[in-house]
């Protein structure tokens, strides 16, 4: 136990929980519409799209974030378009852009000499050398997603009955775009810190378990929230301790927690049948 508080005294500590716990809530609060929607490629493939924008900003010695920024932001706005305006599904049409991003990127960062740890960091992230910007930019995004919180009912509402949602009224298209956008600038400012892969799994994996024993998309959402925090925290401890890559260790505790809660549904199923 005490070992354990005395990794709290160390600054790099408390910066990556700091900024781990910022995202890892936004993460896991906009995966609920992820999951629920049906979405997870769109997550996955916002994610990855953002590398075509990051090897813009490095073959032009630009900060990756400044282009990856509007880049992913275009793919994300692109895609929803498309679905609306076509036949084609939400996964296909994120899954074009997808494809054309990531050629995009890899052609543009092979143009480089020494691309390869940039890219990587981008990939993979680096929660622990997170700076004093990294946590107060952080900070930033996660009060200006909390402006959106009061359309949480109008967006669950389109969630669960987009065609009921659209003769009351609601503006469901015009969400769409708001919503995706969200997701894509939230997903590009986390991607230095948490990296490509751990926010992708921040969209899917506490959601998924949340939503296993929530009756409820509040429920879901709450416990999604809950769970994204309390495997950030444990997670990064736990890496700490046992010199473990700390994003990875994220993952495999939201993987651990939910077989555990995929347990406890199969016992409640099992209970009500028999």
């Amino acid at each position: 136990m005490s070992t354990l508080l005395e990794t709290l005294h160390y600054g790099f500590i408390q910066r990556a929980l700091l900024a781990g716990t910022l995202l890892g809530l936004l993460g896991s609060y906009y995966g609920c519409f992820v999951v629920q929607r049906r979405l997870s490629f769109f997550g996955s493939g916002l994610s990855h799209s953002a590398l075509g924008g990051v090897a813009i900003g490095l073959l032009a010695g630009i900060h990756p974030l400044a282009v990856a920024v509007p880049f992913t932001l275009g793919v994300a706005i692109l895609s929803t378009w498309l679905r609306d305006k076509t036949r084609l599904s939400g996964d296909t049409s994120i899954g074009i852009f997808f494809s054309l991003s990531v050629a995009l990127g890899m052609i543009l960062l092979s143009l480089r000499d020494s691309y390869t740890v940039d890219a990587f960091t981008y990939l993979f992230g680096s929660i622990l050398a997170v700076n004093q910007s990294d946590v107060l930019c952080a900070l930033g995004l996660f009060i200006l997603n909390g402006f959106t919180l009061p359309l949480w009912r109008r967006w669950s509402y389109a969630t669960f009955d987009r065609s009921l949602a659209e003769s009351d009224g609601l503006p469901v298209r015009r969400d769409d775009y708001l919503l995706n956008s969200l997701i894509a600038l939230t997903l590009v400012i986390a991607m230095k810190i948490l990296g490509m892969i751990l926010m992708t799994a921040f969209l899917v994996i506490p959601p998924a378990t949340a939503r296993l024993v929530s009756k409820r998309f509040s429920q879901m959402t709450l416990l999604s929230c809950l769970l994204g925090v309390f495997t950030t925290l444990g997670g990064l401890l736990l890496s700490y301790l046992l010199d473990f890559p700390s994003g990875a260790t994220i993952v495999m505790v939201q993987g651990f927690l939910f077989l555990v809660f995929l347990f406890i549904w199969r016992i409640r199923i099992t209970g009500k049948s028999s």
